[in-house]
């Protein structure tokens, strides 16, 4: 565990040198973020509000609708986040190259690939709905087997954003062409160890440890206005590391990307660390 943690923080330390140099990358999970919210209100606000859920039972003759519904959700959710992720690592991976990205070349190599991003947004929301409709039907065991075909199929995915921006093909070869790269890279036996989600669930942990013990403190001693300011930091503590996480993500994906296609780990990563990204660990 140790170890694993020690290869992770070198990933974050060396995606935010990255991000260090380039700030503007924030933009683009924090505008996203934002697009995301308005688009689930959209959904789910009009829903709630004409009692859907409430009525809606596993045998009920609109559920087909739910599942429409659902798909439609997907399926734009899908799009703004892959929309802006393709932003993210575009930029990124001019940075890898020497280059120093804008936000406006960012925005720009997302809109050159905004067909590719809208078939791949329609293959994820179908699979994501496959899943989910055999899960609801599964039993315990069925449940867990699905939730390993889900764990399968990100893994197989997780480089299809760097293909799609540094190569010119569909959504149906960029899904072919990350699933070959990690298995030309890493192995048969791939399995994602965490990278940069390692070293921030566990400063995510400590921050809401520490806050809530901090906030209950203030509370119970009569504090109310210290107890208030301080669960509102820590909350915007946790959304600044969700915010940092993601841009982080998006340059650690380039470097894998580049990592894969080249065979050398870009300027300031470590190669052993990347190689074992995705490696099954033994022992």
């Amino acid at each position: 565990m140790a170890g694993k943690f020690s290869r992770s923080w070198a990933l974050v330390k060396a995606s935010a040198t990255v991000l260090r140099s380039d700030k503007e990358l924030l933009v683009f999970p924090l505008v996203s973020a934002i697009a995301t919210v308005l688009v689930a209100a959209s959904f789910v606000l009009p829903m709630i509000g004409l009692g859907v859920f409430e009525h809606m039972g596993r045998n009920d003759p609109m559920r087909p609708m739910l599942y429409l519904w659902s798909f439609g959700f997907y399926f734009v959710q899908y799009i703004v986040i892959f929309f802006f992720n393709t932003a993210l690592v575009g930029a990124a991976m001019i940075r890898l190259d020497g280059g120093d990205p804008t936000v406006a070349d960012g925005f720009r190599i997302a809109r050159s690939k905004i067909v590719p991003i809208i078939g791949y947004a329609a293959i994820a929301a179908t699979v994501g709905m496959i899943l989910r409709a055999i899960e609801e039907r599964a039993g315990f065991i069925g449940r867990i087997v699905i939730g390993m075909i889900g764990v399968a199929w990100t893994v197989a995915t997780f480089m299809v954003v760097p293909v799609l921006v540094a190569c010119d093909v569909g959504p149906v070869e960029a899904v072919k062409e990350s699933a070959l790269l990690l298995k030309n890279t890493w192995g048969e036996n791939l399995i994602g160890n965490g990278g940069i989600g390692v070293a921030f669930g566990l400063l995510t942990l400590a921050v809401m440890l520490v806050g809530g013990v901090l906030t209950g403190f203030s509370a119970v001693n009569g504090m109310v206005p210290v107890a208030i300011t301080l669960g509102a930091v820590t909350v915007l503590a946790v959304l600044g590391l969700a915010l940092v996480q993601s841009a982080l993500a998006g340059i650690y994906s380039a470097a894998l990307y580049r990592y894969a296609t080249d065979g050398q780990a870009p300027s300031g990563f470590d190669g052993a660390a990347l190689q074992e990204a995705f490696r099954l660990k033994k022992g």
